[in-house]
């Protein structure tokens, strides 16, 4: 007998951002819902002993979308939480001179918010459903030849089977759902290290009662080296998470804190004065390295078990699209489920094809972006280019939208098509820049004909 959609049992594994965005969707579904995590409530840790490989995130339309897919009011309790950003603010090696580049044609602007305060807002909203979260449940095993069954053990040690009538990995690129879950299909999986580390800083409050803020809060600043950069998002009590990237031979050729210090001073003169010379050498002596990696795998789903967010398609952090591509996730999943009016097995089937190519195209376009932070922000051809792009998008409205507007200010464009329509925009840029050039060389050869003709 054919269980009906109210009937239906839904396991998920991965408390973070995913993984309780999909609980939350599944469960205003009529769904009965337990979600699974390894670790301890993050909300009963030592605020001391947070994660220090976090990098704040950039809340853009996609993953607002998805929040007000599950519930409207429920997203407008989270987003009241985060600071907008209109624009890039560039420092330059001097640290005297900033300088703003906006986002958007209108106004448009991402938001930042802290990872671990926006989880710990999906877990309170967690705690006002009828989902029933397990905390220090590890996953062990899923059985493959019943894709619903799986083993955990608990915090005292022992082992507990659960089975459910479809299951959900949303646990991280390191996943153990998608280990598990591969073993009994055929799933291609690829995991790609990229040469480049990152290092959590932290800039703290101003001192000023009249202005919280140290640097201009509604900007990510971003301090361009070609090789390396630095970047600062802000958070809602005046402070700044701040992270630096480098390829691991930079930070690996640094010895020593004094090092560390002569370096950023030498690199980030005003972020040095901001953050402090004794913050910075504790970061540097005591923060964990974080390590960057792509994975990339296909197809999602065996019909009864699918893997969404990191779990699926983990990416660098260069286009902060991130959070945002893995709440699409579970917006497309929900709208795939009531297209086939509830049948879920049919839904997870169609995901993995209707979801690769986009995957694909924002996976990409996330790696290629850190050229662009930490190289072409300060490049003069990129800046004209991206002037006239800005202002082609600005006089033609919709008939013309630079990359960047596409991917985070419009939810209803797919990755992937945004970067077929800005291939095509970059060739007819590319021509309109030949012109350009051509017009230029030719009044001059006039103008130098006119010179000589005067002689």
């Amino acid at each position: 007998m054919v269980s009906t959609e109210k009937e239906h049992t839904i396991g998920i594994v991965g408390a973070g951002l995913v993984g309780c965005l999909a609980a939350l969707a599944f469960a205003s579904k009529g769904y009965s819902v337990t979600l699974f995590e390894l670790r301890p409530d993050p909300r009963t840790v030592d605020s001391s002993q947070r994660n220090l490989r976090s990098i704040n995130l950039a809340v853009s339309n996609r993953g607002i979308r998805a929040l007000e897919y599950v519930d409207k009011e429920m997203a407008t309790r989270v987003l009241k939480h985060i600071i907008p950003m209109k624009g890039r603010m560039i420092h330059d090696i001097t640290g005297a001179k900033q300088e703003s580049q906006v986002y958007g044609l209108n106004g448009e602007c991402i938001n930042s918010i802290d990872r671990s305060f926006l989880n710990n807002c999906l877990l309170e909203e967690l705690d006002k459903s009828n989902v029933r979260v397990l905390f220090n449940h590890k996953l062990i095993k899923l059985d493959s030849k019943n894709s619903s069954r799986m083993t955990f053990i608990d915090s005292s040690g022992d082992s507990q089977v659960f089975e459910f009538d479809y299951v959900v990995g949303c646990d991280g690129a390191h996943s153990q759902f998608r280990y598990q879950l591969q073993r009994g299909m055929r799933m291609d999986y690829s995991q790609k290290y990229i040469d480049m580390q990152y290092l959590e800083l932290y800039i703290p409050p101003s001192d000023d009662p009249d202005n919280k803020f140290s640097i201009d809060a509604n900007h990510l600043h971003i301090w361009p080296r070609h090789n390396f950069m630095l970047i600062a998002l802000a958070n809602q009590d005046g402070s700044f998470t701040s992270t630096f990237f480098s390829p691991w031979s930079v930070i690996e050729g640094i010895k020593s804190s004094d090092e560390f210090l002569l370096f950023f001073q030498s690199n980030f003169p005003d972020a040095y004065k901001l953050i402090g010379k004794a913050a910075l050498a504790q970061a540097f002596d005591a923060n964990p390295r974080g390590s960057l990696m792509q994975v990339s795998c296909y197809p999602y789903s065996n019909g009864h078990g699918i893997i969404l967010g990191d779990a699926a398609h983990s990416m660098v952090p260069f286009y902060g699209q991130g959070m945002n591509c893995g709440f699409e996730d579970v917006r497309v999943l929900m709208e795939l489920i009531d297209a086939n009016n509830g049948d879920i097995e049919t839904a997870f089937k169609q995901y993995s094809p209707s979801r690769k190519a986009d995957l694909d195209a924002i996976c990409k376009l996330a790696l290629d972006n850190y050229y662009e932070m930490s190289s072409k922000v300060v490049d003069i051809g990129y800046l004209i280019r991206k002037k006239l792009d800005y202002t082609l998008g600005t006089v033609l409205k919709n008939k013309w939208l630079p990359l960047y507007t596409m991917i985070s200010f419009r939810d209803d464009i797919p990755y992937a098509r945004a970067i077929e329509i800005e291939k095509r925009q970059a060739s007819i840029l590319n021509n309109v820049q030949l012109g350009v050039v051509g017009a230029a060389i030719v009044y001059g050869l006039v103008k130098l004909g006119h010179y000589w003709n005067r002689r």
